[in-house]
C-alpha cells in the first residue's frame, strides 16, 4: 500500500469522490468540527433501511469515553501480548482526534437482523462519504473491543437491544492510502 499527500481540496464528483475515499489509519491531531459530524450524521440517516427500520444508533465520544474504551483496549491487548504492546496500543489510540460508535437495534428475526445490520453499513458509507467530501478522513474498526461487554457499559449501551456495528475514529488524514481494486471484468458475471 502506497500514500499519497493530504488531499487539499476535496472532489466535487460523486464518482471521484467515492473513488478518491480511502481507510484513513494516521490523523492529524486537531478535531473536526461537532458541527460537521452532526452533519454528516443527518445524512447518514437517508441510507435505504427495509421497511424504514432506521435500527442505526450514533455515539459521539467524548474524550473521557474515547479514554476508558482506550485503557479498556490497551488492557485487553497487554494480556495477550504484553504490556509493552498495551502501552503502545493505548498511546496509538489515544491520538484518534474524533470518535463515534454506531449500533444496529437486535432483532430476533433473523432476516431483519441482516436487513437492519445491511442498513447500518449503508449508513456508515453515507457518513463515510460526506465527511470525506469536508476533508475529514474515517476509520471503521470492528475489533475485538467492539464485541467485549464491558465496551458496551463504557458508552451505556444495553447490549440486549443494540449491537455495534463499528467503532469509527475520524479526523483530518496525516496521509491517504492508495489500494488498487480489481477490474469490473474480474467481479461482475452478466448472466442471460
Amino acid at each position: 500500500m502506497s500514500v499519497q499527500e493530504t488531499q487539499a481540496t476535496p472532489p466535487a464528483d460523486i464518482g471521484e469522490l467515492i473513488r478518491s475515499r480511502r481507510t484513513i489509519h494516521d490523523f492529524k491531531p486537531d478535531p473536526p468540527p461537532r458541527a460537521t459530524v452532526r452533519r454528516g450524521i443527518e445524512l447518514a440517516r437517508w441510507a435505504p433501511n427495509h421497511l424504514l427500520t432506521e435500527p442505526w444508533h450514533f455515539y459521539l465520544l467524548g474524550r473521557e469515553t474515547a479514554e476508558a474504551v482506550a485503557r479498556f483496549n490497551a488492557d485487553l491487548v497487554a494480556r495477550k501480548q504484553g504490556a509493552a504492546a498495551g502501552k503502545i496500543k493505548l498511546e496509538r489510540w489515544r491520538s484518534i482526534p474524533g470518535w463515534l460508535v454506531v449500533t444496529c437495534d437486535r432483532s430476533e428475526d433473523p432476516i431483519r437482523a441482516r436487513e437492519d445490520y445491511a442498513a447500518c453499513c449503508c449508513a456508515i458509507q453515507n457518513l463515510s462519504l460526506y465527511l470525506w467530501s469536508q476533508g475529514i478522513g474515517l476509520k471503521w474498526t470492528t475489533g475485538e473491543v467492539t464485541r467485549e461487554p464491558h465496551c458496551y457499559d463504557l458508552i451505556w449501551v444495553n447490549p440486549d437491544l443494540e449491537t455495534m456495528v463499528g467503532l469509527l475514529w475520524y479526523g483530518y488524514p496525516q496521509e491517504i492510502p492508495r489500494t488498487p481494486r480489481k477490474p469490473v471484468a474480474d467481479i461482475l458475471v452478466e448472466l442471460p
